[in-house]
């Protein structure tokens, strides 16, 4: 494998991904999926699979920063594991499932999606707005139809899931911290079924550079995971110290901006 000076830049993109993730708690693929269009396109990769590039790479990147997630809110006791239990099989073929159709969907649609979502999460984060607790959690089956939902749009847009299933879960009286804590369990089997089904997808799809798995552009992956790793904790350990309330909408902004960055990169 020989060296490009393009993979210089996605250690610096993973010091981004890392800090924000520790400091507001929220998942990479809102920093990512833009910025690595951008790289991508000025890379010279085929503009049919930008964006499905970038979110391949992206939820790939996700898994090994859901388990550390994971990890720590288990030790702090703030996983619901039964309701982890009854979402699962949702999330799972709901995230599988709507890999084939983001791999069937042309570049320019997938980016007009994952923008206007990621307005909606903006949105969230500048009003602080937050559901009010109004009824219990729903049974087994109605938990299943919940998993689908939140793990189709998880794959459409490469998160891990908590920007829906937070609010869903305060909805439905789990408290706060629990459905923090849960939705970081909930975060993993969206990362891996995400990243097979983008490996799956994109395993024979024309036009993909070297150094793929499918959708997935290893040299990005390795190089975003192994620095990110590093710095979410220390974003961590400043989200005690910060005011964070103001932090959320500055980053709120910034999702703005790399989404019309994203945008211009894809139809310019």
């Amino acid at each position: 494998m020989s060296f490009d000076l393009w993979w210089l830049s996605y250690p610096l993109l993973g010091v981004f991904v890392g800090f924000f993730a520790g400091l507001l708690g929220v998942g990479g693929g809102g920093i990512m999926v833009p910025v690595l269009t951008s790289l991508f396109a000025a890379q010279g990769f085929s503009a049919d699979k930008l964006v499905h590039m970038a979110l391949g790479t992206s939820m790939a990147s996700i898994v090994m920063t859901s388990v550390a997630s994971l990890r720590a809110h288990h030790r702090h006791g703030a996983v619901r594991w039964d309701v982890v239990r009854f979402i699962t099989p949702g999330i799972l073929v709901g995230t599988f499932g709507a890999t084939f159709i983001a791999s069937h969907v042309a570049s320019k649609p997938l980016a007009i999606f994952f923008a206007c979502f990621m307005a909606y999460v903006s949105t969230q984060m500048l009003l602080n707005i937050k559901p009010k607790p109004s009824r219990a959690l729903p049974g087994p089956l109605g938990m299943t139809g919940i998993g689908l939902g939140i793990g189709g749009v998880s794959a459409l847009v490469a998160i891990g899931g908590g920007s829906l299933s937070v609010p869903f879960m305060t909805w439905c009286n789990v408290k706060m911290q629990n459905a923090i804590g849960t939705s970081a369990a909930i975060g993993l089997p969206i990362a891996v079924a995400g990243t097979f089904g983008y490996v799956v997808n994109g395993w024979a799809a024309a036009g993909t550079p070297a150094y793929t798995a499918g959708f997935i552009y290893l040299p990005a992956l390795v190089l975003i995971t192994a620095v990110s790793m590093f710095t979410a904790p220390l974003g961590a350990r400043l989200a005690h110290r910060l005011p964070v309330a103001t932090l959320k909408k500055i980053f709120a902004g910034v999702l703005v901006l790399l989404c019309l960055k994203m945008l211009h990169s894809v139809f310019g």
